[in-house]
């Protein structure tokens, strides 16, 4: 069964700095013990995307999932307001940013290397506390009535070009954005960042509430470009045929911020340490079948070895930054408190 995420449960970014430091240590986790065949899920990720491999999970498991969804800074701040009283043993993240931030606040437990080994390094967890799922690059997509592919820029620092005011579309308060601020900050400075956000900012970007928006309303030619991830992309070719795109990708320089790969990724509550059900759940979202479902339906990079990448991807490899720790993006509420400073959240 599905729990609406209330509305008085979306808190602002700044909770998540007052109430990090209120949470109490996890133990280190034993293997999962106990099983009711139920548990808690909070779901950072859409229900369009994810519930259709929930269903599949529960009716071959027999394991029941509740789930809340609601977006993944706020689902975040949720948990660490109810720190060990959260209902919730397993948490759904769509990036790393957030999981990092609730992995310092000691609100997950250790899980198996058995489980975090299924993810290569670099796109999980460095002390198992939260294991990658799917990957998902940052790029640009551009209207190609507009433009040509050789007309777009190859960093997102061309968008603080007055040429492009009021032309390029964002999503401040997606989570994917605010990882992709924050790989800005970790790569280039706390200064460089602050200057680029306040640029933007002044520069009349158009404002969505997710990358779909954003891409919707470069295939209209409502706006010249934006920034989202690349699935979204092509999921709406797979639906429309990609000759009826009018919306194409670039993809930024390799080492620019905006060409960062992030994860989706899975962490067990530390209250559920020792919950079968919620780590065979985590154990499923890196097996093989789920890691195929990603492909075939999300369009995602799977991160398992033997399951390959959907047709007309970018090998992996080649878009990962090698001065970019997904570790380090775990300072959401940083980048949380840049973006309303100028105004952008």
């Amino acid at each position: 069964m599905r729990i609406p995420f209330p509305v008085a449960a979306l808190l602002a970014g700044a909770s998540v700095l007052a109430l990090a430091g209120c949470t109490q240590a996890a133990e280190p986790s034993t293997p999962a013990e106990t099983s009711d065949n139920a548990f808690t899920l909070y779901s950072g990720r859409d229900e369009a995307l994810i519930q259709p491999l929930i269903d599949q999970f529960e009716e071959q498991s027999g394991i029941s999932v509740e789930v809340r969804y609601g977006n993944t800074a706020e689902l975040g701040a949720l948990l660490l307001e109810e720190g060990d009283a959260t209902p919730a043993q397993v948490f759904l993240a769509q990036d790393a940013g957030a999981l990092g931030a609730l992995a310092n606040a000691d609100l997950f437990a250790t899980l198996p290397a058995a489980t975090t080994d299924a993810a290569p390094a670099g796109f999980t967890s460095t002390d198992d506390t939260w294991v990658g799922v799917t990957g998902r690059a940052r790029v640009i997509t551009y209207d190609s009535e507009a433009m040509s592919a050789a007309d777009v820029p190859t960093s997102v620092d061309a968008f603080t070009d007055p040429a492009w005011s009021g032309k390029f579309g964002i999503a401040p308060t997606n989570a994917s954005f605010q990882a992709f601020v924050t790989a800005y900050r970790v790569l280039n400075g706390e200064a460089a960042a602050d200057e680029w956000v306040k640029a933007v900012a002044a520069n009349n970007p158009v404002i969505f509430d997710n990358n779909r928006a954003i891409l919707a309303a470069v295939n209209d030619g409502v706006i010249e470009a934006g920034l989202i991830n690349h699935y979204y992309w092509f999921a709406q070719a797979a639906e429309t045929g990609e000759a009826n795109m009018r919306a194409q990708l670039s993809y930024p320089e390799a080492g620019d911020a905006g060409s960062i790969v992030n994860v989706t990724g899975a962490g067990l509550l530390a209250g559920a340490a020792e919950d079968a059900d919620a780590l065979e759940f985590i154990d499923y979202l890196v097996g093989a079948e789920a890691q195929q479902y990603f492909v075939d339906e999300t369009f995602e990079y799977p991160l398992i070895d033997g399951i390959d990448a959907p047709v007309g991807l970018p090998a992996l490899d080649s878009l990962v930054n090698p001065d970019l720790d997904l570790a380090d993006l775990d300072t959401l509420e940083d980048t949380q408190t840049l973006l309303g400073k100028h105004g952008l959240i």
